[in-house]
């Protein structure tokens, strides 16, 4: 049953979703399409940060540090994670954002795969619509 195997690269898949190679947002029938979890492979120059907060969380978490220095901000709490392994877990509820302090790559496991969360995509100067 070669239509439920998927072999790819993280490093190359990850570029054409915005990080994702699992979630709800492939299409159905592809084996990467599911509603209990999505799974990120992000790489973050520095400075990269989250455009603004996830309010409303609805999903549990964990974010894994690959390489680099990367930050995550909750409510009241600074989390950096800076050796690789270094992992944080947040639940439902729990409102967060990120800031990579350097060149960052993180794996991200999140569940159950809700849509709602994207931030929108900003205009480009100077580019036509």
């Amino acid at each position: 049953m070669s239509e439920n195997v998927y072999v790819g690269s993280a490093d190359v898949d990850a570029a054409a979703d915005k990080g994702w190679l699992l979630g709800h947002f492939k299409p159905l029938g592809d084996v990467r399409h599911s509603e209990d979890v999505e799974i990120k492979w992000g790489v973050h120059p520095p400075g990269d940060e989250r455009a603004e907060w996830v309010t409303g969380e609805k999903r549990t978490a964990l974010l894994i540090l690959i390489s680099g220095r990367f930050r995550v901000e909750l409510p009241g709490r600074s989390v950096l994670l800076a050796k690789p392994g270094d992992y944080v877990v947040w639940g439902h509820g729990v409102d967060h954002s990120w800031r990579a302090e350097e060149r960052s790559v993180v794996l991200t496991v999140r569940w159950p795969s809700v849509p709602g969360y994207a931030v929108p995509e900003r205009p480009v100067p100077g580019k036509d619509s």
